[in-house]
């Protein structure tokens, strides 16, 4: 609360905070929001809305509370809890149901769901006072970037490491166990496994219901959640199981199969020993936790980190009895296989081409992690096939192009494209798209006709010094967005407009954290516009001059003007189109850097406290 509260003193109106699972993000954000009057919290599942209910009851001590959810149209109550596919319909967004202006304050539980199209009718039709994204995983499962939307406002976040090593979370022991199903010949879509596939793979295979019986005997278990990939493989596991003496059912929308079961039956049975494991497709990634689980299992390859931390994370809450939790992983020669190696310590093979396995330093306190000796080599041999990061990033454009199915502009490839791709690429100049995009585009052919048109005049010359000028500082950006107009590109700008585009760009979401480096908040609301306009003439303006490659020049009446020969281009809709691109883009960026520079601080801070202790 402490950190929501001084990032709202320094001007911040929205922030995100990021939590492992079971740490009390909801009860955080009951208490954040005690003050206000009118609050909304929003999720996408009954069970989050209605465990948030109760949270917010026994914070806030009140009955004066509504439901916005299917037949339940409540209004005019102080606190809301909605559903986002009820509320996030466009007939329910407007001044009938809610003014944009009437709720104070707004949760976004899952937060990383907040780039849905009904999330984002949420967030962009309501004006409250101060709005909190909640996430255990802010990355977006399809590779959307979340923190967009909050422009990288992060005001308190606990890793999963920590919140085991303060005790908030049972440490886990994690077992890396060989299968050797041959996934070789499977098709891989959009990043994943095509469901037919991998039930043609799995249904039938004896050997490996063997594999996953013995291990889970092995380890033992009271109350197991096993993650499948379809309901037909949750129905066989439940049947191979139940058939072996393990009474155990399958949990998946439509539940209609023979050892199929409704949810919260399931949830209860297994909390009385009715039953010893529930498989599941989707319906125990979030939102509902079963506390005395004691194993999970992932019988699917491990595509996405997201979901393996969700996953993870559904045993991870402390119970009676419970000292820790099993984790058994069945992992064979699939695409990404190598990944798990990261996600338990953070650390990536960006720099030295290969993973140390015996690096333990980030792994949580009582927490082990033991891989089969044949998955060391297997994981050695697909490190050896490492392909070349050019090809890497032109399968992560090809697979962003087919996501949001037409070619992708710089914003949509930086907001969509794996993270890790993403900063090795922008740390390899020769091979970073985002330094030349239209001529990265015309390689693939992939331009359009206007494009290639302003490809092949003064226009792309521009359009790449704002790709490729230095951004140290942060100082440009509100001088180029005061040039781009909103769409309405000036050849020239005066010292008000700058004015007016730089109090813009620094009053919001704490960029004026940027001005100095002891800049606080008392002393940017003290600086005068005189002052102001001073360090834009000396800075941005200066430099811009300086390394613009004579694009931006003197002129009388003006602060600073563009070359006249830019006045043929300016007015095309392709040209504003890029220029915004970029924009957006280096913004973003810069937001992104300046987040990882301040997280690592913190890090490093921690770790030199915990040394000297």
């Amino acid at each position: 609360m402490c950190a929501l509260e001084h990032s709202r003193a320094e001007g911040a109106t929205k922030g995100l905070v990021q939590a492992a699972t079971g740490v009390g993000k909801t009860y955080l954000a009951a208490f954040d929001s005690k003050d206000y009057e009118r609050v909304l919290f929003v999720a996408h599942r009954e069970e989050i809305l209605n465990q948030a209910a109760q949270s917010f009851r026994n914070v806030r001590d009140s009955s004066e509370y509504g439901f916005f959810r299917g037949d339940e149209k409540t209004t005019g109550k102080p606190v809301i809890f909605a559903s986002v596919a009820t509320l996030g319909r466009e007939e329910y967004l407007c001044e009938k149901y809610f003014a944009p202006d009437y709720f104070d304050y707004i949760v976004i539980d899952e937060f990383h769901h907040a780039v849905n199209e009904q999330y984002q009718r949420i967030v962009d039709y309501f004006q409250p006072k101060f709005l909190l994204g909640l996430t255990a995983t802010p990355e977006r499962m399809d590779g959307k970037n979340i923190y967009e939307i909050c422009d990288y406002n992060v005001p308190y976040e606990i890793s999963l490491q920590e919140a085991i090593n303060k005790g908030m979370l049972v440490p886990f022991h994690y077992y890396g166990i060989y299968d050797d199903t041959d996934y070789s010949k499977l098709h891989v879509v959009r990043g994943k496994y095509t469901e037919k596939e991998l039930n043609e793979t799995y249904i039938g295979n004896v050997h490996r219901h063997d594999l996953i019986y013995k291990h889970y005997c092995k380890y033992g278990s009271r109350q197991a959640l096993g993650f499948c990939c379809s309901k037909a493989h949750a129905e066989e596991m439940a049947r191979e199981f139940s058939g072996r003496g393990i009474p155990s059912v399958a949990v998946y929308s439509d539940a209609k199969g023979e050892f199929s079961e409704d949810r919260s039956v399931a949830i209860e049975k297994l909390r009385s020993g009715e039953i010893r494991v529930i498989f599941s497709v989707d319906m125990f990634n979030e939102g509902v936790d079963i506390t005395s689980v004691d194993m999970v299992m992932f019988l699917r390859p491990t595509e996405s980190p997201i979901v393996f931390l969700q996953q993870l994370g559904r045993g991870l809450r402390r119970s009676t009895r419970k000292e820790y939790l099993n984790v058994l992983d069945f992992i064979g020669n699939y695409e990404k296989a190598g990944r798990v190696r990261q996600l338990f310590t953070g650390n990536t093979c960006q720099k030295s081409g290969s993973y140390e396995f015996m690096d333990r330093d980030n792994i949580p306190d009582d927490c082990f992690v033991d891989f089969d000796m044949r998955l060391i080599d297997l994981f050695a041999e697909m490190d050896q096939k490492h392909r070349k990061l050019r090809d890497m990033i032109c399968d992560e454009f090809y697979r962003v192009r087919e996501l949001v199915e037409h070619c992708p502009s710089r914003m949509e490839l930086f907001t969509y494209m794996e993270d890790d791709i993403y900063q090795m690429a922008i740390a390899h100049a020769k091979d970073n798209p985002f330094r030349d995009y239209l001529g990265y585009l015309e390689s693939l052919g992939q331009l359009s006709a206007e494009e290639q048109v302003l490809f092949d005049g003064i226009g792309r010359e521009f359009v790449n010094l704002l790709e490729t000028t230095n951004m140290t500082k942060v100082y440009k950006m509100p001088v180029l967005q005061a040039f781009y107009n909103h769409g309405d590109i000036r050849l020239a700008v005066t010292e008000e407009e700058l004015l007016k585009s730089w109090k813009e760009f620094f009053d919001a979401d704490g960029n004026w954290k940027d001005l100095d480096k002891d800049m606080t908040y008392q002393k940017y609301r003290s600086i005068s516009d005189r002052e102001h306009i001073k360090k834009i003439m000396s800075m941005p303006v200066h430099f811009l001059q300086e390394s613009g490659k004579g694009f931006f020049l003197q002129k009388e009446g003006y602060a600073l003007a563009l070359r006249p020969e830019l006045e043929a281009v300016i007015g095309t809709e392709v040209f504003a189109r890029q220029m915004r691109d970029v924009i957006e883009y280096r913004t973003m960026d810069y937001y992104q850097r300046r987040y990882r520079g301040r997280a690592a601080k913190q890090r490093f801070c921690e770790w030199g406290s915990l040394s000297v202790n």
